[in-house]
Order: structure tokens, then C-alpha cells, then sequence
């Protein structure tokens, strides 16, 4: 939609003629590096031109009324300022409302409410990172619409309370770092554990990304994404009897092999293995990239699903058909599930001339299998959240 379309929609959802003003949170991927942010090891995500829009305008009052158009079943979702509390029948509103209520813990004045329209092109339930767009999406409303003088950093943080303190998901700060922070043309490197970062170009020259949306629906709350996170804390605590290490992320593969007996579990033993190597894999990319060697590039790409799917058991069977598929087929050079799994998407270095046939020819061995269809973006890598001044 453009910004006369949701204008339109705005102005006849909320029954206004005022100008609203329209702010931006782009969506993101993880090139590599997966499973590994709440392990205080390295991540490589980018922001992606698709996101999460916010058309919004101040009140006069204390009340705030949200919309989406991606939810129009579940109409205008009210609550006061006064009152901020989860609630499981407001659904996606309570990321937005959530967002509000830990700017004012934080001592940020909100003076009033707002109206607020919410348009996602990012699908749902695909493991793009919707809720962390959202969240970074009501954050810049917040600072642009209040003038409030907030570190970036700080906004991300805040973002990453959310799922974890009010939500109930115990996630890392990738998806609010990447989203908040995103670069057009770059991707991040950034360690979890410092929270230090740097930008790497990201040319890929005759290929572009192709996301591949599985169709299967995840919910992160309701998936084994908690349950992964406790079997590496077991597997550190295990670790610690003899290492002096605050995360997995700390242990090179050799260590870990030196060590892994410890690791009392054998299930846990296999999650930290994955933890250990992806790290290392995920700074192997950087270099990799910095020389310009995308096809290397590829490789690692296609170890880290491998890894995810066998050690780390979070891809499942529609997943492992893209991506297994995926590395058969003329163009591809690298291949593999993106974000937390269990459902959601896998991401394609394909050549650009090869795309349309790589489409044709998994959709045909996909639907096959599963009776339905994946869906496919060519994702551009861009800037992150922020107000949207011109027409788009």
C-alpha cells in the first residue's frame, strides 16, 4: 500500500480528516548465525525492504485506540494510558502497548494518547521478525511524535524487554539490533554478548536473496524456542564445573570438543555443539564476504542448516524440503533456514538469471509434498526503523 492508501484507510477507520504522520520498521533476516544471540555469540542479520507501517496522530486525550489492516477481524483495539496490562484478547496490540508501557517505566513522558494504523507486508508467522518491526515501529512513533531524546540502542533494548518481560518469550536483542539499526546494502555483525557491531557490504553480485516462505505457521511463544534456550543454560552450567565462561558463545570448537564431556546430557551436548559452531561459522561469513567470496559464503550457509537441522532440531520437514531441494537446483549457491524455525522461512542465494526457474521448480517438488504452496520475496537490504517523510 502507499501512504495515499493508508492515509485513506486511516482517515476512515478513525473517522478524521487530520493529517497523519507515517513511520517505518523494516523486517529483517539472518544471514547466518542462527540460535546464537541468547547464547552470547555473533549474529549476521540484515533490515529488508519489507516491514511493518505506522500511520498515527496525537490525541487530545489519554486513550489509544490501535487498528491493523493485516487483522481487520479484530477491529479497533482500545485501552487508556492508565492501563497498559497484557492482555490475551488484544493480541498483536500488545506489542505496540507493551512498547508504550516500558517507555514510561523508563521515565519517558507520554502525554497523550494516539490513533495508530498498522500495515505489515512482512507475512505473518514467517520468522521475519513481525513482532520485533512492530515493536521498533511504535518506538520511532514515540520519539518522533513526543520529541523524545532516546539512544537508539536504548529503544532496542526496550523492544527486547517486550518479548521477554511482557510477552513471555525469552529472545535475544538481534531482531530489535537489526531492525533498529539497519543499514541499506549492509549487513551486521554483531556479537550479543558486548553488543558491539560493525557493517559488512553485502555484494552478491550476480545473485540476489530469495526468501522462501514455508506457509507453515509458528508461533514463537507457543513453539520449543524456550525450551532450546534452558537446554543450552543446562549445558553452560554443565560446562562451568571446569571452564571459566559466561556463555557458549566465549568456547572455540576446539574447546568445546576438549570439553563436551561434561555436558551431562547428550540432547544438551548436541544443542551447545550447534551453539559452538554456528558462532564460529557465523565470523567465518564476515571474512568470507570482506574477500568477496560469496560462494564460500554459501557453504557455510548450508552447514549452518544442516546443523540446525540435526543438532539443534528446529527445522522440520516443510524447511528441510526447501532447503534440501533448494541446493539441487542450477543457480544456488547456498541455502538455508532463517530465524527461529519450526515453520516460517528459508533464505536462497540464487543467480539472478536462474530465479524464475528456481521458483517454478520448487513450488512444483513443495506442493507435491505438502499439498500447498510456498511463497517467494526477492528481499532488497535496507535501512532501519524510522519516519517516513516522502511519498513511497
Amino acid at each position: 500500500m502507499n501512504r495515499r492508501e493508508l492515509s485513506q484507510t486511516f482517515h476512515e477507520i478513525f473517522n478524521t480528516q487530520e493529517l497523519p504522520r507515517f513511520f517505518f520498521a523494516p523486517g529483517r533476516i539472518n544471514l547466518i548465525g542462527e540460535h546464537t544471540d541468547y547464547n552470547g555469540g555473533h549474529v549476521f542479520p540484515a533490515a529488508i525492504s519489507f516491514g511493518t507501517y505506522a500511520v498515527v496522530r496525537p490525541r487530545t486525550d489519554q486513550h489509544l485506540r490501535f487498528y491493523s489492516i493485516n487483522f481487520p477481524e479484530q477491529g479497533i483495539i482500545e485501552c487508556d494510558l492508565a492501563d497498559l496490562s497484557y492482555h490475551a484478547n488484544h493480541d498483536w496490540a500488545n506489542f505496540p502497548k507493551g512498547m508504550i508501557e516500558f517507555f514510561i517505566r523508563s521515565g519517558f513522558s507520554i502525554p497523550t494518547g494516539m490513533d495508530i494504523l498498522f500495515y505489515g507486508d512482512i507475512p505473518n508467522g514467517a520468522g521475519l521478525s513481525s513482532s520485533a518491526s512492530i515493536e521498533m515501529a511504535m518506538g520511532v512513533v514515540l520519539e518522533g511524535l513526543f520529541n523524545l531524546n532516546i539512544d537508539r540502542l536504548l529503544m532496542i533494548q526496550l523492544g527486547q524487554k517486550v518479548e521477554n518481560q511482557y510477552i513471555g518469550v525469552n529472545s535475544g536483542i538481534m531482531d530489535q539490533f537489526a531492525i533498529g539499526k539497519g543499514k541499506k546494502d549492509f549487513a551486521m555483525l554483531l556479537d550479543c554478548q558486548t553488543l558491539q557491531f560493525s557493517y559488512a557490504p553485502v555484494d552478491l553480485k550476480d545473485h540476489d536473496i530469495v526468501i522462501i516462505n514455508s506457509n507453515k505457521q509458528r508461533t514463537l511463544a507457543g513453539s520449543k524456542y524456550n525450551e532450546r534456550r534452558a537446554q543450552c543454560e543446562e549445558a553452560l552450567v554443565d560446562l562451568r564445573t571446569e571452564l571459566a565462561i559466561n556463555s557458549l558463545g566465549e568456547l572455540s570448537s576446539e574447546t568445546f570438543e576438549q570439553h563436551k564431556q561434561l555436558i551431562k546430557d547428550d540432547i544438551n551436548r548436541k544443542r551447545a555443539k550447534h551453539a559452538v559452531y554456528e558462532n564460529e561459522r557465523t565470523l567465518l561469513a564476515l571474512e568470507e564476504l570482506k574477500r568477496g567470496d560469496i560462494r564460500a559464503f554459501g557453504q557455510l550457509m548450508n552447514a549452518s542448516h544442516i546443523s540446525l537441522r540435526d543438532d539443534y532440531e528446529v527445522t522440520g520437514a516443510e524447511l528441510d524440503h526447501i532447503t534440501e531441494t533448494a541446493w539441487t537446483l542450477p543457480g544456488v549457491i547456498g541455502a538455508r533456514m532463517t530465524g527461529a524455525g519450526f515453520g516460517g522461512c528459508a533464505i536462497a542465494l540464487v543467480e539472478r538469471a536462474q530465479i524464475e526457474p528456481f521458483k517454478n521448480r520448487l513450488t512444483e517438488s513443495y506442493t507435491a509434498k505438502f499439498g500447498f504452496s510456498p511463497s517467494f520475496y526477492e528481499a532488497k537490504i535496507s535501512d532501519g526503523a524510522k519516519e517516513l517523510t516522502e511519498d513511497f
